[in-house]
This record gives structure tokens, sequence and C-alpha cells, in this order.
């Protein structure tokens, strides 16, 4: 470790002394100081060189031979003729390279680090008498520990209490706590949300699952290949090619002249210059896009990446729990069941407290301060509001033992259905209703995944902790290649390894069990809009805004990146070897090589500096304003609350009430009349023709507007259903009709509106 720590040392003194040695020189030069400008130049460059020639013998005695040698004999050369300024650049760009370097090492150290800090160091060891504190690491198979509250989990162990409240977010990415009963496994790196329990120990720490996850990510870290410099591809060609050629000018001319020109000619600047110029440009490009690329090697393996594999919570989904629907008990109103269970949950920092909160108040709900709550840890809450005692949690505390009624049989299997969270409320002993809460795909996610494949990634498949029905419901809907549920942080490892066999491979996820397969892909990219973490700082790419779409967007700026590189790398060396060739031809004397050399230099930087601007495009048509985007989403927001009451009814109408059918038919078709028909007509006749303008063809609008007739059509049949609707006409087979067509309407606008905000945004950008 000293030997590293000083080598780390030495390299940021050299690079000091390069960036020293250049900004001087200049001053002096521009001050008219030519011969003091030399010596500094010439003082800057000389510590590396003698750095160079160090680490060149090394790596002779490894057996290995890159650009290093090049820009030794660069260097040397231009001291030797006398190109002072040109040896002060290229030593300055060898060492900020190595700095570089150095500094990706230690981020992936600070990584583990993190990792390593956040393991449990003490477990509470449960014996006859007493309960003792020890280390972590004197736990053995078959002592009983105690968790208590916010504590982690510090061993794997099978549970003793009657049950326990764990937030498993650090290992399946879940972001909603489970409860495991007695019996079950409890896993090293879960979090207590509920009440202390007791768990039997049934492996040591060093066996758990947590010291798992940090021996993947160290494991994965340490054999990930270190980036080769492309320059280094090229350096057995070139340095004995100049060697050869310098020294057939010389011996062939009888002047060593010729042969300095030679050397001077092939300094290998668009060897050292054209992939670090283009690669910092491109990594730039990316951060203008909220994404994070650390360095010219993610950006490569980004560049060549084929096979992507998404984590799903908080990756392909927002990651977290949203209110997805109300199911009021037989004659409540859904609106009242949310806000007395948001007024009892303001007691709470449950995550699912804080869901129902934001849902009641983005309804403009008048929450009241709840008196005399008291949280039962992990399953709910209790206490008064308006004067009413309250339970909100799960069933088993709202209605104790007691056997399932219909309906609230009928919405556990709904909440089933639809891979949700249910949350019963009940008023004085009696039930008044449920709310159910999910995790939720991220709105661009359809996009995201389309414009990975346009930029040429063939297979795109979702590896994630959660249920096998959940994500495959999801697989389905995005249309993945594949679906891997089920998996713990080894299973992910072992997906990554796979799929990397077949073809260049990156890994997309947010959370600390996404940390290992983050480090053993390819290229790890983490969505780190949430702030730092494991997986961050595991990860190779952050994506520092909330959206998935800047993941296809950086893959595409990695590989216009790349290719930029090749070229200039290609276009520069032959004309260096054109110049080469004139020179030893005796057409270019070294001050007129070095010259020459100088223009390539510069044509290399500025081609490569391409990759700071986005590629151009033949036609830019007009866009439109984002203040129209940011209205036309607003009316979309709007319209969900619409839509989350049309979705209410349909449910009601399962048992409700002749007299109430009515009333909620005729609700439903008012809804549909004044929101939904309103809004859609306004966009076929106002926005489309705009949109019309700015997108490169109609083909997309024209699929939109026959949604919209699709829309309309639906409308008129549940007007035809409501005009003269009495009480004496309902039956089941008119309340099964209007709650199809309910569900219709309901299912097709929220889908419709996705894919008009893509359209919306695309615009925006210029189509």
């Amino acid at each position: 470790m000293a030997g590293l720590i000083s080598d780390r040392v030495l390299r940021r003194l050299l690079a000091g002394i390069a960036l020293a040695g250049l900004v001087l020189g200049s001053s002096a030069w521009l001050l008219g100081h030519v011969r003091l400008a030399n010596g500094i130049w010439a003082a800057g460059t000389i510590p590396v060189i003698i750095g160079l020639a160090v680490s060149i013998v090394r790596d002779l005695l490894a057996r290995k031979l890159g650009v290093d040698a090049v820009a030794f004999v660069s260097m040397a050369g231009a001291l030797t003729l006398g190109e002072y300024l040109a040896g002060a650049v290229i030593a300055m760009m060898y060492a900020g390279g190595n700095l570089l370097e150095d500094l990706a090492v230690a981020r992936a150290e600070r990584n583990l680090s993190q990792l390593i800090d956040r393991a449990p160091r003490f477990a509470h060891r449960k014996d006859p008498a007493s309960v003792t504190d020890i280390p972590v690491d004197e736990v053995r198979v078959g002592n009983i520990l105690l968790v208590r509250a916010g504590e982690v989990v510090p061993v794997d162990g099978s549970i003793q209490s009657a049950h326990a409240a764990l937030d498993e977010a650090a290992l399946t990415g879940e972001p909603i706590p489970v409860t495991r009963t007695k019996g079950e496994i409890a896993r090293s790196g879960s979090i207590n949300v509920g009440d202390t329990f007791e768990m039997l120990a049934t492996t040591i720490a060093g066996e758990s699952t947590y010291a798992g996850i940090v021996r993947m990510v160290s494991a994965a870290q340490t054999a990930k290949a270190p980036f080769i410099r492309l320059a280094d591809r090229y350096a057995l060609l070139l340095l004995p090619a100049t060697l050869l050629l310098a020294g057939l000018a010389w011996a062939f001319s009888g002047d060593p002249v010729r042969g300095l020109a030679v050397l001077v000619a092939s300094t290998p600047c668009p060897l050292i210059l054209a992939a670090p110029v283009a690669f910092i440009a491109g990594v730039a490009r990316a951060a203008r896009s909220g994404v994070l690329i650390k360095g010219g090697g993610p950006l490569e393996a980004l560049a060549r990446t084929r096979t992507v594999l998404l984590d799903k919570t908080g990756t392909l989904t927002v990651g977290g729990a949203r209110l997805i629907a109300i199911e009021p008990a037989p004659g409540e109103d859904a609106n009242n069941v949310l806000r007395l269970a948001a007024s009892l949950e303001q007691a709470s920092h449950h995550v699912v407290a804080a869901a129902l909160i934001a849902a009641a108040r983005s309804r403009g709900l008048a929450l009241q301060v709840p008196d005399h709550a008291r949280e039962a840890m992990g399953s709910g809450l209790e206490g008064v509001v308006d004067g009413k005692h309250l339970k909100v949690g799960s069933y088993q505390l709202v209605c104790g033992p007691t056997a399932l009624t219909s309906w609230a049989a009928r919405t556990l299997r709904r909440a089933s259905w639809r891979s949700a969270l249910s949350i019963f409320v009940a008023v004085d002993g009696r039930l008044i209703g449920a709310i159910l809460l999910a995790d939720e795909l991220r709105r661009e996610a359809p996009r995201a995944v389309q414009t990975l494949r346009t930029a040429g990634v063939s297979r795109i498949v979702m590896v994630t902790g959660d249920r096998a029905d959940a994500a495959e419901t999801i697989g389905a809907a995005l249309d993945l290649d594949a679906v891997l549920a089920e998996r713990v942080p080894s299973d992910k490892v072992e997906a990554v390894t796979t799929e990397k066999k077949r073809s260049p491979t990156a890994m997309v996820g947010d959370g600390i069990n996404d940390a290992p397969a983050l480090a053993a892909a390819d290229v790890g990219i983490a969505m780190g809009a949430g702030g730092a973490s494991a997986s961050s700082e595991a990860a190779d790419v952050v994506v520092l805004v909330d959206r998935l779409d800047r993941v296809a967007e950086a893959v595409l700026i990695a590989r216009r990146t790349r290719a930029i590189a090749l070229q200039s790398i290609i276009v520069g060396m032959s004309l260096s070897g054109v110049a080469m060739l004139a020179a030893a031809f005796g057409w270019l004397s070294p001050v007129a090589g070095a010259l020459t050399q100088e223009a390539i230099d510069v044509a290399v930087i500025l081609n490569a500096l391409r990759a700071l601007s986005p590629p151009m495009k033949r036609a830019r048509r007009p866009s439109i304003p984002q203040s129209v985007v940011r209205t036309l989403q607003q009316e979309h927001q709007d319209l969900r609350l619409v839509l989350d009451r049309l979705r209410e009814i349909a449910d009601r109408l399962d048992d409700a009430a002749p007299a109430e059918v009515a009333v909620l038919i005729t609700e439903a078709n008012r809804l549909v009349t004044q929101n939904i028909v309103a809004h859609e007509r306004q966009d076929e006749s106002g926005i489309y023709p705009r949109l019309a303008e700015a997108l490169q063809d109609g083909h997309g609008l024209a699929a939109m507007s026959r949604a919209h007739r699709e829309i309309l059509h639906l409308a008129r049949l549940l007007g035809r259903l409501t005009d003269a609707l009495r009480e004496s006409d309902v039956d089941r087979y008119l309340t099964r009709d209007a709650q199809r067509v309910i569900e219709a309407i309901e299912a097709l606008v929220r889908l419709h509106n996705a894919q008009e905000e893509d359209i919306y945004e695309h615009a925006a950008a210029g189509g």
C-alpha cells in the first residue's frame, strides 16, 4: 500500500510540474523572454521524461509496450531538436492522463469503503440471564439475537418472533417494507422498521448476505481490466515504424538531421491527444444532459454496448409507493377514506405515510391533526381524527382475526393482480375502505427502450428482486427480450456474467443491491438522481436526472464520441505518416516538420472537439415552446384525477344498488363529456396542427388521431347508456356494459396521454 501511495503522490507531483512548466513558460514567451520560456518548458518536461523512463522499464520487465514509449521518444526528440513547447505539451497530456486514472481508482475505493461502513459492527446476543452487545464477528450459528427498531440485521437468521417488518431495499431494491413471519429468513443488510424481534443466527458475519455483496463488489472491481487507451493499440506498429523510417532516412542520406526530422514529424500527438480530447468532450456533452461518465474508459465501453440489463424498481419504475386505487366499502366515499387515512398518517415517518399524504394533498383534501396516535411498527397506526377512533394499516391490524368479507376479499385480490400493497381503513371499528399503493412505470420508459434499440442495443433484459408476476407485467408492456425475476444480488452478478460472454454488456440500477452487478458489468450505469449511494459509486456512469431516457442518450453520445476519436486518430496519423515520408526524402526540415506536426495537431484537436456538440441535422424543423409542453402536461395531470375517479366508479359498480348504479353511470358520463372529450377535441383542432409542423412525418399523429376517434366512440356509447337512464332500467347486463365502457375509456386515455407526452417532448426538441 505504501508503494501505491508513493506512486500516486509522484504522479500528482509530475502533473503539477508539467502544468507549472507549461503555464510559466507560456507566460515568459508572451512577455518576449524566449530563452527563459524554453528553459522553463524544458524544466517542466525533463522530470516527466525521467518518470516515463522508469515506467517504460517496468513495462518492459512485464513484457508490455504502449504509447508511453512513443511519448518518451517524442519528448526526448523534441528537447533534442529544441522544440521545447511541443515537449511541454506532450508532458502535460501524459502526466494529466495518469492523474485521471488515479482519480478513477480512488473513486472505486471510496465505493467499497462506503459499503463496508454501512455493515453492522455489533449484535445484541440474548443469553438466558441478559442481553450482551458483542462484535458482529463473534456471532455464532445458533445464537439468539435481538434486532431493535431501526437497526440493520447483522447476520442472516431465522425469525423467532411472531413477525418482523423489514425494509429490504438494500437487497432487493423494493421500496415498500415487507412483513416476515416466524420461521422466515431475515437477511443481513435489511433494516428493522417494526418492533424489536428475535432471530436465530444461521450464518456467521463473513458468510452473510451483506458480506457477500461487499465481496462481490470488491472482486468485480479488482477483476475489471483497466481501460486500454486507443493509442496503445497502434503503439506496437508506430514505434518500430518511426524508428525504422528515421534510421533509413539517416542511412541513405548520411544526414542525421533527416532522422531527427522524421522523429519530430512522428510526434504522436494525434495518438496522445485525439482520444482524450474527444472523450473529455463527449463526457462534457453527456454532462449537459445530466449524465456523469467517469472517464474515457467507461465512455468507450458504453459505445461498444450491445446488451443492456435493467433493474426494475427505481430504474424502469419510479421507485416508490404511489396511490393506484381507492377501494371504498359499499356506501362510503373514496376521498373521505383517503382524507382520514392521510390525516392519521401524519404521525408516521413511514414511506407509506408519505405516499398517502402526498396523494391527499394532490387532490386538495384538507387534513386534520391526529390525536393519541400510536404506531404498530410495520403494520399500521391507530389514533383519533375528527373525534373518531381510526385504524389504518394491514387487514390483520384493522380487523383482527375476523373472517374476510366478500368486499375485503375482492380488494385483496385486486391488490394481488396489481402487485399492490393494501392499506385498510376503519372508523370506530367499522371498515370504510382500502387504499392500494404500488410502484409505477416511468412515463419515459417505453421511449427509452425504443431509443436504446435505435442506438444499436440488440438485447434488453430486466433483472429484478421483485416477484415474477409484477416483473413480467412490466416486461410485456415494454416488449423486453427477457425478464429475470426474484434475483438476489449474487443472481444479478451471474446474469451480468452470462450476458458478458455473449456481447458487451451494460447494467442499469439504483440500489445497494445493484452495486455488485454494476461493478461486474462492462459498464455500470446508476440512476443517481435520488442522491449519493453505493450504486452511484460502483457505477461507471451516473444519471444525475430522474429520467431513464438519458441512458439511451448516453449510449448515442458515447458511440459518436468513439467514432470521432477513431477518425481523429486515423486521419491524424495518416497525415503524420505523409509528413514523415516528406521529412525522410528531405522535403521537410526539422523546423518545417515541427510546424507541420503542430498544424496536424491543431486539426486533430479541433476535429475531436466536435464530440462536444450535438450531431448536425439536415433540416431542423420548428419546435414547439417548452411552455406549451408544460401546459399540456399539466392538463394531463389534471385528467389523471378524472381517470382515478372513473376507475373508482368502475370498481363501485361491482356491488352497487340499482339507484347508486344510475348515479355512478351518470357521474361517469359527465366526467367523460366535460373533461376527456373536451380535452381530446381541443388537442385535435388546436395542438395537432402545430405538432405536425415540428415532426418529421405525420404517421405518429395519425395514430394519435385514431385514438381520439376511439375515445370519442366509447364516450358516445357511454352517453347512449346514460340517456334517460332510470333506476328501473338498471340490471346486471346494463351495469356490466357500463363498467366495461368506463374501464376501456380509463385505460385508453392513460395510454394515449403517455404517448402524447412522448411526442410533445420530441417536438419541443426540434423534431
